[in-house]
């Protein structure tokens, strides 16, 4: 074509039709012509803005997050931060109304505290949800942002990527980075080679052609005519043809896919439980409020009742009216859970500090919890349940004849060349035909080990890294190692070979002839080709056998199926085979010296190459897998003593794969496996997916591509299950995100999939899942057993309230002192309970399901009977020093405070009637309370019954956090030293106690005065019976559950 081709409708007219064409499996003329292009002068820059103006610009689309007021307000959905907010409103409106002229800071200490929980709360929600669309920001930093663009017949160096349109003709080169979807149309080096694992989680860069693909059904990987937007160019240069540009190209469709997911966030169970929880605290707390109101309703609203139903001189007292409703606010106080909030964070930060230690860091908090519930891990094969660390495994060389080879089993998982040994090696000099396997192995690759940071690491190919390995192994003829040749050398005997035979040219690797050649010079001066490649690739172009002596004969029918045996008893172990051969009469070539020779333009042309490596000399074979982590089979059989089913989703071949799943235990070694290992397609194929997932045991799903993983994890979750996913590439990041838990790879990961994920594993492995999911399991019991310790804890203080409105007492706990023992007294027993220890059989037990109460009917009536003790003990306490002169022994006179009736205490609002009634002045620390109008003994006067009120209950709750220790289990089982933090933090709440009643001005504050020796005995005294309750409560639970079994059994092997 000489000039610009003219427009052609469907490409700058149709935008979603041409996202329909399938460029891979048309010819390059074909595509030329579909996108309107031209090779030779590219597009004109108005035919370009034309379809500018239709396709839009190259880029990913930008999904605008919620605002700041949105998210902000989103924090005040869940109904117990609700009721904090009605709380602490009321509460400050009291404040304001009973401060009068002249505020005071203790009248207003409840409203503000509770405000800045909330504030905290909802500013640490607030930052979490601003980061979770993160994964998106991520997949644009890897676009490209310039290309090399051939617009009117001459090239544009920097071309913005965003002005790229379908139809553009694009020069890639080493180290570009891919701007759109693009169909190769002429390579100007012999390979082209690009790295695209981000996208396909493949480990190897791959080779691309200029060949149409036969099939348009095709995955990604088989698409070897294209190239995707986001990948990079490792090797060689071409022209390419835009096909899709913007959210139209692979990496548009993740974009998609990632924003989708991000839409169907769920809550984390507990959340869920924990809005549950609040709805119902809201309907007691109302019930309780009213019942309150309609006990005392005769204390601010009297009338008389004329002929049956008229009221008459109806009487309203606003100031009672105002006291009991402040009754009521104290009562929603006690009700709620003020410092949960805050526990729950820290206990979920803790554990996200103990997983870190082993290896899982955790990116949002809520997923601590949630790993406790996981009932499906879905996880990719390589990398995680492997070492992603290619080793060979086998070798097979010829023997003395024709028919006959010897095998040689090799050790070893890593790229360490002392790791493991070659079973059965001739001792001394090693024969003539494997040293020439050594020496294919070591000159005919590309790859490198080198020892760094305490670990040997590979560059290149896995697979070459693994060959050089292995001539390590085998060592140097004369007996010799590397190590005798340079100690300080990782590869002595690969460098050895290197000299000895010395490349001089290479010939590359393609997918057509399955071969890498290299010409050598030998140390005789003689040119030979050295040969490495598919089994029966070289076969089929090999004419001659080597034998063990070095020795030369014709490669008949029956040595091909010697060769080939060995072959088919590897391939059926999923070991992936490589043939080495070699040939020394070169013809045009045995002069060869380099860029100047005759020859050399032959080798220019990658289809020459299979001419040059016919006539060979084949010599021997080996077998090579990424083989599985060792810990890995034990964390599967503990998954399965877990009750957690294993999923294995990878993109490697069904064979492989299978082979692997046996290895670790995900399928026994010789089960019928029909019906549990698929590729993607025969998945998507299926009528009844769900029929499949729901079944016994371990899956497989081998080429998977990302949509698969997606509908499995849908499908999962549809179905009630707790699903926690791996993944590495951009082409997971949709499936982590939809995921309940998505754990990304923090080795081969890309940064995409690790802003899309829940967890990051720092050593990519399986086992570590497995141990942060023990880790969450033990997280959750802990918080389990703070929740109720909190619990009950306001259980008994909506006790104590309704009790003291009950009897008609004076109040004995005013709001900001419950808001205290709330927030600041039970906060570190609560929290220092997050590090009980974790249960010993807690992976043998089956995983909670997400739908599972927090608190059973026998355990809410445990704390009932708790919280009824703790509301008697408190109110008391408060009637015995108004009552009582000495209690079980103990003098309470020591402060000359005067002595009442309980009928007087319980009609203490008729104070002014009585006749006679006086109150004494009495002591309270270095105070003297006296009283000029008597009846304010029952006001002023009540500080130290309050005081003592406090006391007990804080002291309660010190002892209650004993039995919190575990739900069934007597102290004498496990006593309180099997976690010391709760010792430090019961000693630390009495210090905060003790705290406010001996600082004058905090005393001041909470309304309360110090106490004597005598009282705090009586305050002892009074707390202890509550662990004896409770043992007894357990007692009881223990011996009334049902019998048998509370775990299911650990399964056989392969199970």
């Amino acid at each position: 074509m000489g000039e610009a081709a003219p427009p052609v409708p469907t490409a700058g007219g149709d935008a979603d039709d041409l996202s329909a064409f399938p460029a891979w499996a048309r010819s390059v003329s074909d595509c030329e012509v579909r996108l309107g292009a031209s090779i030779t002068r590219g597009l004109s820059s108005a035919e370009a803005a034309a379809r500018l103006r239709v396709h839009g610009a190259n880029e990913l689309a930008e999904h605008p997050g919620p605002s700041l007021l949105r998210l902000l307000l989103d924090q005040f959905e869940d109904t117990l931060v609700r009721i904090l907010l009605a709380a602490a409103a009321v509460s400050f409106l009291l404040a304001l109304s009973s401060s009068g002229a002249a505020p005071t800071l203790a009248a207003f200490v409840e409203p503000l505290v509770i405000f800045l929980i909330l504030v905290v709360n909802a500013a640490v929600g607030v930052w979490q949800e601003a980061n979770a669309e993160r994964a998106l920001d991520a997949l644009r930093e890897i676009q490209s942002h310039h290309a090399v663009v051939l617009r009117d017949g001459g090239w544009v160096p920097a071309l913005p990527a965003r002005d790229l349109v379908p139809g553009d003709v694009v020069q890639l080169r080493v180290g570009d980075k891919v701007p759109a979807d693009m169909r190769v149309a002429r390579l100007l080096t012999s390979t082209l080679r690009l790295e695209q694992g981000s996208l396909t989680g493949e480990t190897a860069s791959v080779n691309k052609t200029s060949r149409a693909v036969a099939v348009e059904d095709a995955d990604i990987q088989a698409k070897e005519c294209m190239v995707f937007a986001g990948t990079t160019v490792v090797n060689g240069a071409a022209l390419c043809i835009v096909a899709r540009t913007g959210m139209a190209t692979e990496i548009g469709a993740i974009h998609a896919q990632i924003h989708q997911a991000s839409q169907e966030d769920d809550d984390t169970p507990l959340k869920k439980k924990l809005n549950e929880f609040g709805e119902a605290l809201t309907k007691i707390i109302g019930l309780i409020c009213a019942l309150v109101w309609l006990i005392n309703v005769k204390y601010f609203l009297t009338f008389d009742l004329q002929g049956g139903w008229v009221p008459r001189n109806v009487k309203f007292s606003f100031e009672k009216c105002t006291y009991y409703f402040e009754i009521a606010v104290a009562l929603a106080v006690a009700a709620i859970p003020e410092g949960l909030p805050a526990v729950i964070t820290t206990c979920l930060a803790l554990g996200t500090r103990k997983m870190a230690s082993k290896n899982a860091l955790v990116r949002k908090l809520p997923s601590v919890e949630t790993l406790g519930c996981t009932t499906v891990i879905c996880s990719d094969k390589t990398g995680t349940l492997t070492t992603n660390k290619m080793s060979v495994a086998k070798l097979v060389a010829i023997g003395d004849s024709s028919q006959e080879v010897r095998s040689f089993k090799v050790d070893g998982t890593t790229y360490d060349p002392h790791d493991g040994k070659i079973h059965d090696w001739p001792a001394g000099s090693i024969d003539a035909n494997l040293e020439t396997i050594a020496k294919v192995a070591a000159v005919c690759n590309d790859a490198n080990v080198a020892h760094s940071s305490q670990q040997y690491v590979a560059t290149g190919m896995p697979t070459e890294a693994a060959l050089k390995v292995l001539v390590e192994k085998m060592g140097l003829p004369g007996g010799k190692n590397g190590l005798s040749l340079d100690p300080s050398e990782t590869l002595g005997c690969c460098k050895w070979w290197n000299n000895v035979a010395k490349r001089i040219a290479t010939l590359e690797f393609d997918r057509t002839r399955k071969s890498m050649g290299a010409i050598v010079k030998t140390s005789s001066g003689s040119n030979a080709l050295l040969v490495k490649g598919a089994v029966e690739t070289l076969l089929e172009r090999s004419s001659h056998l080597q034998l063990k002596d070095g020795s030369v004969v014709p490669l008949d029918e029956k040595a091909k199926k010697t060769v080939l045996a060995s072959l088919h008893e590897m391939s059926t172990k999923a070991l992936r085979c490589l043939g080495f051969a070699y040939k020394e009469d070169l013809a045009e070539f045995a002069t060869y010296d380099g860029e100047n020779h005759p020859a050399h333009k032959l080798l220019l042309d990658p289809a020459n190459y299979a001419a040059i490596e016919t006539d060979l000399i084949f010599a021997g074979l080996v077998g090579l897998r990424d083989p599985p982590r060792e810990e890995v089979y034990d964390a599967i059989e503990d998954c399965r003593a877990a009750g957690i089913r294993v999923m294995v989703i990878t993109g490697d071949n069904k064979e492989t794969a299978e082979a692997i799943c046996r290895e670790i235990g995900v399928f026994s070694p010789d089960g019928d496996i029909t019906f549990k290992s698929l590729t993607g397609k025969e998945f998507m194929a299926l009528e009844d997916k769900k029929a499949l997932l729901r079944g016994k045991g371990g899956l497989l799903f081998s080429r998977a591509e990302p949509r698969h993983k997606q509908e499995i994890v849908r499908l999962l979750k549809e179905d009630g299950e707790v699903v926690a996913m791996t993944g590495d590439g951009v082409n997971d990041a949709p499936a982590l995100k939809l995921a309940d838990i998505g754990i990304a790879m923090g080795i081969t990961g890309t940064e995409v999939a690790k802003e899309a994920s829940d967890m990051v594993l720092a050593d990519d492995n399986f086992s570590t899942i497995v141990s942060a999911v023990g880790e969450g399991r033990s997280i959750y019991n802990n918080m389990k057993a703070f929740i109720r310790y909190m619990i009950s804890s306001n259980i008994g203080e909506v006790a104590s309230i309704f009790l003291t409105s009950a009897l008609g007492i004076p109040e004995g706990l005013i709001p900001v002192q419950l808001l205290w023992v709330n927030l600041v007294t039970d906060g570190p027993p609560a929290t220092a309970l997050g590090f009980n220890p974790p249960d010993k059989d807690i992976m043998k037990k089956p995983p909670r399901r997400s739908d599972d109460s927090l608190i059973t009917p026998w355990i809410l009536f445990r704390y009932l009977i708790i919280g009824l003790y703790v509301g008697i003990a408190t109110v008391g306490i408060f009637v015995i020093w108004y009552t009582h002169g000495s209690f079980m022994g103990i003098d309470l006179t020591g402060d000359g405070h005067t002595l009442v009736s309980y009928s007087q205490l319980s009609n203490w609002g008729q104070c002014s009637s009585w006749d006679n009634f006086t109150a004494s002045p009495f002591t309270a620390g270095t105070k003297t309370f006296t009283f000029d109008d008597p009846c304010d003994y029952f006001h002023t006067g009540k500080v130290k019954a309050t005081t003592l009120s406090l006391s007990v209950l804080v002291a309660i709750e010190m002892f209650n956090s004993l039995n919190a220790l575990s739900e069934d289990s007597s102290l004498l089982t496990m006593p309180p030293w099997v976690n010391p933090w709760l010792l430090v933090a019961m000693s630390v709440s009495f210090a905060l106690h003790f705290l406010i009643l001996y600082v004058p001005f905090l005393a001041t504050v909470f309304g309360i005065v110090p106490l004597s020796l005598n009282e705090w005995l009586l305050v002892l005294l009074v707390a202890l019976p509550v662990v004896l309750i409770d043992e007894a409560l357990k007692f009881v639970g223990r011996y009334t559950s049902s019998p048998g079994p509370k775990r299911r059994s650990r399964k056989q092997k392969g199970e």
